[in-house]
């Protein structure tokens, strides 16, 4: 027999199909904001990188000036 499905909110756990409808539709739509957030903030992290390269080859490409 398989287990049922159960999620923790607010440090309370719950089986799934407890839920409401609403309820259910409210965490799904919180794990589809959580993944989109994460794709996001890996996207900002690979932009963020290629930004500082940039930069370096900006950087290295300024007339040289004397102090």
């Amino acid at each position: 027999m398989a287990e049922t499905p159960k999620v923790t909110i607010n440090n309370v756990e719950y089986e799934l199909d407890s839920l409401s409808d609403d309820a259910k539709a409210q965490l799904t739509n919180i794990q589809l904001t959580d993944r989109k957030i994460a794709d996001l903030q890996q996207e900002i992290s690979m932009l963020q990188t290629a930004r500082n390269a940039y930069a370096k080859v900006l950087n290295d490409n300024m007339p040289k000036t004397e102090q």
